[in-house]
């Protein structure tokens, strides 16, 4: 178990914390890039700072302070203008770096004043990528943002999930150091499940019980290996792995499906899971450019005022959320299940600390990022009704507003 100060100093997101600190030396996604289709401004709150995206008629993205300096009012109702956003209350103007540009009535009062010039609020830079915006919240000088193979493949087709969980990111991203959790959450109780609605029992992507359990720490993280029941050391599970990405990514697939799962700190009680899918198109196949990528929010609770539990990551988002905004880890009786918990903890801690001396912490770069960044990936995962299968990753599935996916998916392997 830890104390209670040792678990505040893990979860804890705020400028200034330790675990806050180390945050914003890295890259999150904040938002789909088609939202901004639909809607130029988007109010965002990331690492505890409310902020608001925007893209302007030039097409340029900002990410700024999301209350105006002049009268504190919310820009994210404000107006995209050719180079920057106006505020919609008394006309001033900030740019994406934050500086104010324009203060209409105060430069008809004073025309040779500078007032605009010592006016300026948070900004931040942005990057879209794979369908995804990117947020740097960091000390300058700003990072490269990473290039994971899966994230600049060619010729695929992505997809995009997003769920606000209401609890803290660390309890989402210690999910993907427990492997023994799918055995029971996501078979055991899901037959339990549909048993008890006096349903046929089908458990997609059922696993089969752990007999052994690994963890490797490599340049970008931690691989996670397991052995089950009927598979040996030979099989991609032990053999391969799959990676933990350094802070808060998970990549787990095939090489023809691929999820990589983001669990970005909203602030302390909050996180934004976005999950992207990368579908590889079939030999021969021809993807169609997505513009933009489809997305859609995953909704947590069903009619019925309960969690929705009938598809796999929603079965994950109740297992979080239910520990609490912030779980109580000074009250937790760790097993020998729990071993890449430790070691994720303790890594945690080590890079905290290089942050603290003025290091770079794991998976920021600085150059060399003209190739991808290369990951291993299992070519085959776990069991289906006792035979070896491609692990297929479920959640509510694309809106009818992106039915257009299902075109596309009828493509590929």
């Amino acid at each position: 178990m830890l104390s209670i100060a040792q678990n505040e100093k893990l979860t804890r997101v705020g400028q200034g914390t330790p675990m806050g600190e180390l945050m914003r030396r890295y890259w999150q996604p904040i938002a789909a890039a088609g939202e901004l289709y639909e809607r130029p401004t988007k109010a965002v709150r990331v690492l505890g700072e409310d902020l608001v995206l925007y893209k302007d008629r030039s097409g340029t993205l900002g990410l700024i302070d999301r209350f105006c300096p002049h009268r504190r009012v919310d820009l994210s109702y404000g107006i995209p203008e050719e180079h920057g956003l106006r505020c919609m209350y008394h006309g001033w103007m900030m740019d994406e770096t934050g500086q104010c540009i324009e203060q209409p009535f105060e430069e008809t009062v004073h025309p040779d004043g500078r007032f605009k010039e010592k006016v300026k609020v948070a900004g931040y830079p942005v990057r879209e990528l794979s369908g995804l915006i990117f947020a740097y919240l960091g000390p300058q000088p700003t990072p490269l943002l990473p290039h994971w193979e899966p994230l600049i493949a060619e010729n695929v087709a992505c997809d995009i999930a997003i769920t606000e969980l209401p609890c803290n990111w660390l309890q989402c991203q210690e999910n993907s150091l427990d492997p023994v959790h799918t055995e029971w959450l996501h078979s055991y109780w899901t037959r339990y499940q549909q048993l008890a609605a006096g349903q046929t029992v089908n458990v997609r992507g059922e696993s089969a019980p752990h007999e052994r359990i690994s963890f490797d720490l490599f340049e970008h993280g931690i691989i996670k290996r397991r052995v089950l029941r009927g598979l040996g050391e030979d099989h991609d599970l032990w053999k391969v792995g799959h990676p933990i990405l350094f802070p808060n990514i998970l990549q787990v697939g095939s090489p023809q499906k691929l999820t990589m799962q983001f669990r970005v700190p909203v602030d302390d009680e909050h996180t934004l899971h976005i999950s992207i899918y990368i579908f590889r198109a079939a030999d021969g196949a021809v993807v169609p450019r997505q513009d933009p990528v489809p997305y859609y929010y995953n909704p947590l609770i069903g009619e019925d005022g309960r969690f929705i539990t009938d598809v796999t990551f929603n079965q994950d988002y109740m297992a979080w959320v239910t520990q609490g905004p912030v779980a109580r880890r000074d009250l937790e009786k760790l097993g020998e299940s729990d071993k890449g918990i430790i070691m994720f903890r303790k890594m945690l801690n080590e890079q905290m600390e290089i942050v603290q001396d003025g290091g770079d912490p794991m998976n920021v770069f600085r150059s060399d990022l003209d190739d991808a960044l290369k990951l291993p990936v299992e070519p085959s995962r776990g069991f289906v009704n006792g035979a070896p299968t491609r692990y297929v990753p479920q959640e509510a599935g694309p809106s009818v507003a992106h039915a257009d996916i299902e075109r596309v998916l009828a493509t590929y392997v």
